[in-house]
C-alpha cells in the first residue's frame, strides 16, 4: 500500500474551496437526457451547506438563493463538478458561491452549467452572545500531482441500524473516485478490473463529511492502479480520521469491452 495521500487535518482547519463530483445517470434526467434543474439545485445546496459548516463549525440553514443561472445542460454520462467558496461573512450569515461544471469524460470538454449564490445562516446554539463567524480564509492552492479530492456528506439512507455508513456505500464512493481519476487520465472508457486489500479502520457516523482522495500510482499499457483514501470529518468539531484505504485497478476498454492502449500522459 502506498503512503498516506493526505496528512491528518487539525480541528478548525478550513479549506477555502469544497468540491463535490458526481456522474449524471438516467434517473436524474428529463426526457431530453439532461440533468433535472431540481437535481442540480439540490447538489448545489448540499455543497453550499458543507462549505458553510466547514467554515463556521455550527449548524447552518439555507436562508435564500440569489439568482441561480442555468447556462447550459449536463447530459447523461457526463461528470458534474461543483465547487463552493465562502465569499462573505457577516456576524451570523455567510454567502457561499457555487459553480457547477459539466465534463465529457472521453473528450475532456468542460462547460459551465450553473452558477449561484447561497445565503446560509448560522444557528450557534450554546455560543456566547458575542459569537460571530470567522473571517473568510485565503484561497487554498489546488492539489498537485494529479490528485483528485471529492467531498460529500453521509445521509441516513446510507447507514445501518447503528447509524454508521454501510461498507458498500463507502466502497462505492471510493470506486467512483478511482473511476473519475482514471477516466480523466486516459480519456477512454474505464472499468474496474479488481480491487486490492481494502482496510476499514473506523466507522463513519451519519452526518459526517467524507473526503475521498484518489491518485494514480501505477500505469500499464491499458491499466491504472489507483490508490484511494476515505477520510471522515465530524460536522461541527472538524476532527478528521482516515477511515478506509485501498487500491483499485482500472482498465481502458473500447465500446465492445476489449482492452485498449492508453495514450501517453501529456
Amino acid at each position: 500500500m502506498t503512503p498516506s495521500l493526505m496528512q491528518n487535518t487539525a480541528p478548525g482547519d478550513t479549506p477555502a474551496q469544497t468540491r463535490l463530483i458526481d456522474l449524471v445517470f438516467p434517473g436524474d434526467t428529463n426526457h431530453h437526457g439532461t440533468l433535472f434543474g431540481g437535481a442540480g439545485f439540490a447538489l448545489m445546496d448540499r455543497i453550499a451547506f458543507i462549505a458553510a459548516t466547514r467554515h463556521g463549525r455550527v449548524p447552518f440553514v439555507t436562508a435564500s438563493c440569489d439568482r441561480i443561472d442555468f447556462r447550459a445542460p449536463a447530459r447523461i454520462g457526463q461528470l458534474v463538478e461543483l465547487v463552493a467558496r465562502p465569499v462573505r461573512a457577516g456576524r451570523r450569515s455567510l454567502t457561499v458561491e457555487v459553480e457547477m461544471v459539466a465534463e465529457d469524460l472521453i473528450g475532456g470538454a468542460r462547460h459551465l452549467c450553473t452558477r449561484g449564490s447561497f445565503a446560509m445562516v448560522a444557528m450557534p446554539e450554546g455560543k456566547t452572545p458575542d459569537w460571530r463567524l470567522p473571517a473568510i480564509p485565503a484561497e487554498a492552492p489546488e492539489s498537485a500531482g494529479g490528485e483528485l479530492r471529492m467531498t460529500d456528506i453521509v445521509f441516513a439512507d446510507q447507514a445501518n441500524s447503528f447509524g454508521k455508513m454501510f461498507g458498500g456505500d463507502a466502497l462505492a464512493a471510493m470506486t467512483k473516485a478511482a473511476f473519475v481519476v482514471a477516466s480523466r487520465r486516459s480519456r477512454t472508457i474505464t472499468v474496474l478490473a479488481s480491487s486490492r486489500r481494502i482496510d476499514f479502520k473506523h466507522p463513519i457516523a451519519v452526518g459526517s463529511i467524507i473526503d475521498v482522495i484518489a491518485k494514480i500510482v501505477q500505469t500499464g499499457r491499458s491499466s491504472m492502479t489507483v490508490a484511494v483514501e476515505l477520510w471522515s470529518e465530524t460536522l461541527l468539531e472538524g476532527s478528521r480520521q482516515l477511515t478506509a484505504r485501498g487500491e483499485f485497478v482500472m482498465v481502458s476498454v473500447d465500446p465492445d469491452g476489449r482492452r485498449v492502449a492508453q495514450a501517453p500522459a501529456s
